[in-house]
C-alpha cells in the first residue's frame, strides 16, 4: 500500500474509534457529571469545552516531542480507552476513561495533521464508515454491547487503527503524504477535476481542510451521516396522524452515504461546485432547523461532502523538504483542534438549549455557513487522492451497507387484532434515553422492566440526538419487545414521547404544549387502541414545569386534550407528569374527572431511582376502568422508576 493510502486508512480508521469514544462521552458528560440536570448548565458546559480547549496545547507538544511519538502515544492511549469502555465500567470510572480517551483522540488528531496534509479522503471515509456501522448495528454501539459481538469486532476495529497509524508514522523523513498534481488534470470516468491545478501555498490547503474536520463531524452526526435521523424520517404519516411518526423501512438512508462520498470522491467543473455544493449544506442545515428531515439530511449529505472535496488540494508541502521548520505541519495541527473546538462549542451551545430556553435551530446553520465559506473561499481541488478503482468499490460498498443496514433492522410489523381482552397491563417509564444510574446505555435492563405490557408509554425517548451517541432508543426497545410504536416529536423532532404496544393502533393525534417558561418543549399523544372491536384512548406526555414551578397550566391542557380525544371511550394518561399527589397540577387531572390509578399503592415513590424520594410518575384513568396489581419495580435502568398496573375494562 502506497504510503498517502495508510495515511488515509490510518486517518479513518482513527476517526472511527474516536467517534466511539465521543458517543460514550457525550453522555457520560450529561447523565455523570450533570447528573439529570442537577449540575448547572453552565457548569456542565464548561467542564465539557475544557478538555479541547486543554487540547490547544497539542500542535505545541507535537512539534516540542516530535509527530511519531506523540502521535504514537495518543494512537495507543484512545486505542486502549475504547477497548476499556467496552468492558462496561461505567460510573465516575467511564466519565474520566472517556475523557482521557478524548483528549487523546484530540492530541493524535493535531499529531495526524501534521503528518497528513491532504486528509479528506481518510475523513470521509471515517465519517461514512462509522455511520454505515451505526446502521448495521441498529444505532447500538459496539462499545454499548460487549458480549461476543462487542469484542469480536472492537479487537480487530482498534488493531486495524493501531497497526495502519504506526505503520503511516513509520515512513521516510520528507516523504510526501500525497504525491504532487503539477500541470493540468484530465477528467477521468468519473468527471474528476477539469481544470489545472494551481500550485498553492502551503498555508491555503491543509489547513482548511483540517479546520472543517470538527465542523463537518458535527453536521455529518447530528443530522447527514446520523441512522437514527435517517429512521425517524422515514415516518409515514397519514390524515390520522397527522405530523406523527409511525414506523417505516429507512430506505432513504443508504442515498445520503451515496451523496456523501459521491460528492468527495467525484469532482464536477470547480465553478458548479464553488455554488452547488454550499448552497446545498446550508439549505440542509436550515430544513433540519425546521423540522424537514429527509430533505435535511439529503441535501445536508451532499452538500458537506461537496464542500469537503472543495478543501481537497495539493500544496507545496507535497514537495519533499519544503516545510523543513515544520510552520505548516503545526499550522495544520493547529487548525485541526481548532476545528475540533468549534464542533465542542457548537454542540454545547445547541443542546444547553434546553435548559436555558433559547432557539437553538440557529446553531447547525452557523456550522454550515462557515463550512460553505471555507469551501468556497479555497483554492482550487486537486485530483483526488484515491486511485480510480479505490473509489468506485469504496462508493458502491458503503452505500449498499448502508442500505442493508435500514433493512436489518426495520421495525416490528402492525400487530393483528385478537379476541377482546378484560384486563390490559400497563406500564410507565421516564427511559432517560435508555442510560442508567451507572451512566451505561443498556436497553436490554430497560426491556426486562416493560415486558409483559400490553401498552408501553415512554417519556424522555430518543431518535438521533448527538449528545446522546445518536441512538434510536424508540426503535431499539420496540425491536426487543416485538412491539409496534408511535412516536411524537417535543422538544425537536427527535426526541419526545412514544407509545409502544400489541394491540393495533386505528387513529392518533398530538398537541404541542405551550412552554409557559419552561425551557424544554412538551407534547401529549393520543392514540386509539383496537382491543378486539373494543377501543382505548390512551395518552402518554411529559409535563415540563418552568423552574421552581409546578406545571398547572399544561396539566389544564393535557387533562381538556385527552377529554377531549377520548369522546367517552375509556382513558389510560400517563407519564413523567413532574408534579406530586398533593400539588395543583395534578388537581387539574383529577379535577376532570379523571382517576387517580395508583392510589391504592401510594406513597410510591418513582424518582430519583436510587433513592425514591418523589411521586412524578403517575397513571390515570377514565372512570369505570379499575387499578391492580400496582407496582414500582426497584431498578437503575433510568434514574425514574416504572410504574406497572393492570387496569380492568368496564
Amino acid at each position: 500500500m502506497r504510503h498517502r493510502h495508510l495515511c488515509t486508512l490510518a486517518l479513518a480508521l482513527g476517526v472511527t474509534v474516536l467517534l466511539d469514544v465521543l458517543r460514550v462521552w457525550l453522555p457520560s458528560v450529561i447523565t455523570l457529571f450533570g447528573r439529570a440536570a442537577e449540575t448547572p448548565a453552565e457548569l456542565l458546559g464548561a467542564f465539557a469545552l475544557g478538555w479541547f480547549v486543554l487540547a490547544l496545547a497539542a500542535p505545541g507538544l507535537v512539534r516540542r516531542l516530535g509527530v511519531r511519538p506523540v502521535g504514537l502515544a495518543a494512537a495507543g492511549v484512545l486505542a486502549a480507552v475504547r477497548l476499556l469502555l467496552t468492558a462496561g465500567p461505567g460510573g465516575t470510572a467511564q466519565l474520566w476513561l472517556a475523557c482521557a480517551g478524548l483528549l487523546a483522540g484530540l492530541v493524535w488528531l493535531a499529531a495526524t495533521a501534521a503528518l497528513v496534509d491532504r486528509p479528506v479522503a481518510g475523513l470521509a471515509l471515517g465519517l461514512a464508515g462509522n455511520a454505515v456501522g451505526h446502521a448495521l448495528l441498529g444505532t447500538e454501539d459496539l462499545v454499548w454491547r460487549g458480549g461476543v459481538l462487542g469484542w469480536s469486532l472492537s479487537v480487530p476495529l482498534v488493531l486495524a487503527f493501531l497497526a495502519a497509524a504506526g505503520l503511516a508514522a513509520a515512513r521516510r523523513p520528507g516523504m510526501p503524504s500525497a504525491a504532487p498534481t503539477p500541470g493540468p488534470v484530465s477528467p477521468d470516468r468519473f468527471g474528476a477535476a477539469s481544470e489545472p491545478v494551481r500550485e498553492t501555498p502551503p498555508v491555503a490547503a491543509g489547513r482548511r481542510a483540517w479546520l472543517l474536520c470538527g465542523p463537518a463531524l458535527l453536521l455529518a452526526n447530528q443530522i447527514a451521516l446520523a441512522p437514527a435521523v435517517w429512521s425517524a424520517a422515514a415516518g409515514t404519516g397519514s390524515p390520522d396522524f397527522p405530523g406523527l411518526a409511525r414506523p417505516a423501512v429507512p430506505v432513504l438512508g443508504g442515498y445520503a452515504v451515496l451523496l456523501f462520498l459521491a460528492a468527495v470522491l467525484l469532482r464536477m467543473p470547480t465553478r458548479l461546485a464553488r455554488v452547488l455544493w454550499p448552497v446545498a449544506l446550508v439549505a440542509g442545515a436550515v430544513l433540519f432547523a425546521a423540522g424537514r428531515l429527509v430533505p435535511a439530511y439529503l441535501l445536508t449529505a451532499a452538500g458537506l461532502g461537496g464542500c469537503l472535496a472543495l478543501t481537497d488540494s495539493a500544496t507545496d508541502d507535497a514537495v519533499p523538504g519544503a516545510d523543513p521548520d515544520g510552520r505548516a505541519a503545526a499550522r495544520r495541527g493547529r487548525a485541526a483542534v481548532v476545528g475540533m473546538l468549534v464542533f465542542a462549542v457548537a454542540t454545547v451551545a445547541y443542546y444547553a438549549a434546553y435548559d436555558l430556553g433559547y432557539p437553538n435551530g440557529w446553531v447547525p446553520v452557523v456550522a454550515a455557513v462557515l463550512v460553505a465559506l471555507v469551501a468556497f473561499t479555497g483554492p482550487p481541488w486537486s485530483a483526488p487522492t484515491l486511485p480510480d478503482p479505490a473509489r468506485t468499490w469504496l462508493l458502491l460498498g458503503l452505500t449498499a451497507s448502508a442500505g442493508l443496514g435500514t433493512h436489518l433492522h426495520a421495525p416490528p410489523s402492525e400487530p393483528r387484532p385478537g379476541g377482546p381482552p378484560g384486563t390490559v397491563r400497563v406500564t410507565a417509564y421516564n427511559i432517560r434515553m435508555g442510560f442508567g444510574i451507572d451512566g451505561r446505555l443498556d436497553l436490554d435492563a430497560v426491556a426486562r422492566q416493560l415486558r409483559g405490557a400490553d401498552v408501553v408509554l415512554l417519556s424522555e425517548v430518543d431518535r438521533g440526538w448527538w449528545l446522546n451517541g445518536g441512538h434510536d432508543t424508540v426503535a431499539l426497545l420496540a425491536g426487543r419487545l416485538g412491539m409496534p410504536y408511535v412516536f411524537a416529536p417535543a422538544a425537536d423532532p427527535v426526541w419526545g414521547d412514544a407509545v409502544l404496544t400489541r394491540f393495533p393502533v386505528r387513529s392518533g393525534r398530538t398537541r404541542p404544549l405551550t412552554a409557559h417558561g419552561a425551557p424544554t418543549g412538551a407534547q401529549a399523544l393520543g392514540v386509539t387502541l383496537d382491543l378486539g372491536g373494543r377501543e382505548l384512548a390512551v395518552v402518554a406526555t411529559h409535563l415540563q414545569p418552568p423552574p421552581g414551578r409546578d406545571p398547572v397550566e399544561q396539566a389544564r391542557e393535557v387533562a381538556a386534550f385527552a377529554s377531549e380525544y377520548a369522546a367517552g371511550r375509556p382513558l389510560v394518561l400517563g407519564g413523567d407528569l413532574n408534579t406530586e399527589p398533593d400539588d395543583p397540577a395534578f388537581a387539574e387531572f383529577t379535577r376532570a374527572g379523571l382517576v387517580d390509578a395508583l392510589a391504592a399503592a401510594r406513597p410510591l415513590r418513582t424518582s430519583p431511582a436510587d433513592d425514591p424520594r418523589a411521586q412524578i410518575d403517575h397513571v390515570l384513568v377514565s372512570p369505570g376502568l379499575t387499578a391492580a396489581e400496582v407496582r414500582a419495580p426497584r431498578t437503575e435502568a433510568s434514574d425514574h422508576l416504572p410504574v406497572t398496573l393492570t387496569v380492568t375494562l368496564p
